[in-house]
């Protein structure tokens, strides 16, 4: 039996919103979760009764398998406040293929009376994390029988919005209820760039602040702009990318390949910023880089006036390493 501090799929071991967070789920919990399961059987898919060794025999024959699986079916997590479990979820039946999975979240009856919205609210915020940023899902969903109309409230202020509502779905009480379904897309995209974008950055690298922001402040001309570009593509030592926002073009990312390492830069179109998206864009390209150059060393120069930009890196998970001089300009080394 292994259980670990972290699933060796994610990257992150926990990810925290105030005096709260998710943490792979811990053999110390499942007696309290099988608790508060078969006190709340009326709005689960489980059959029966549990007891101390049907749960022991679930922790060790299958959670146990999760934390060094490379597709696990599911991911589960404690959701602790103040480091003490009070709930627990994770993301189950994750389709892999299709990258999408469901949203699963019980807490202990005590505080859900009261606490119910903010806790979802908190959770599906926290949930949101370990699906788009740490798998890259492309989306998720709740599942829920029509029996607590308040959730609805909870998940849609997350943005969730209704998807499907299943008529008459399941037996409850000897009356057939519903089962809705809540679902949100990942709004953050990535894809390669291709001839038909050489318009749109160039509009996006002469912008003024962009200018102001590079090491070359110089406007750019098209021709100079075009037969960069051209090249580019050409480079097999050079990736470009297009980050998208709800499928709108919001972002130019730059991958430039050195000896040991490669360079990363990021442009963002001018209606895009002061969104948070930098990040998050930022992020995104983690993955698509891990699959396509493993195991490089990622660096960014950032000038060390750019305070907007230094702050984006290090919320990506960069580090600061050095300084050095770029075109007579003093600058900030950062390291993924």
């Amino acid at each position: 039996m292994k259980f670990h501090n972290h699933y060796k799929i994610l990257k992150t071991s926990q990810y925290e919103s105030g005096n709260i967070k998710i943490v792979p789920i811990r053999y110390e919990d499942r007696l309290l979760i099988m608790h508060w399961r078969n006190e709340q059987m009326y709005h689960l898919r489980q059959q029966k009764v549990l007891t101390e060794t049907d749960q022991n025999q679930y922790f060790d024959t299958v959670v146990s398998k999760l934390f060094d699986a490379d597709q696990p079916n599911q991911l589960l997590f404690s959701y602790l406040k103040e480091d003490v479990c009070i709930g627990y979820g994770g993301l189950v039946h994750i389709n892999w293929k299709d990258k999408n999975a469901e949203i699963s979240f019980i807490i202990d009856p005590k505080p859900e009376k009261e606490y119910f919205q903010q806790h979802w609210t908190t959770y599906l915020a926290l949930i949101e994390q370990v699906a788009f940023e740490g798998l890259d899902l492309r989306k998720i969903y709740t599942y829920a029988f029509d029996l607590r109309p308040h959730l609805y409230k909870a998940v849609e202020a997350a943005g969730f919005e209704k998807e499907a509502e299943l008529k008459e779905h399941f037996l409850h009480n000897a009356e057939y209820k519903s089962v809705v379904i809540h679902s949100k897309i990942n709004p953050i995209g990535i894809r390669p760039v291709t001839i038909d974008d050489l318009t749109l950055i160039f509009e996006w690298s002469n912008d003024e602040l962009t200018r102001a922001n590079s090491f070359q402040q110089e406007p750019i001309l098209f021709d100079a702009h075009s037969d960069w570009f051209k090249a580019r593509l050409k480079d097999k030592h050079k990736h470009s990318f297009i980050c998208t926002f709800r499928d709108e073009p919001a972002a130019f990312l730059r991958l430039d390949q050195e000896d040991d390492h490669a360079i990363i830069g990021i442009n963002i179109a001018p209606e895009f910023r002061r969104k948070g998206l930098s990040s998050v864009f930022l992020k995104k390209a983690h993955q698509t880089i891990s699959n396509l150059i493993p195991k490089i060393k990622i660096r960014a120069l950032i000038k060390d006036q750019n305070t907007p930009s230094i702050k984006s890196f290090e919320r990506a998970g960069y580090r600061f390493i050095s300084n050095t001089v770029v075109e007579g300009v003093k600058t900030l080394i950062y390291q993924l």
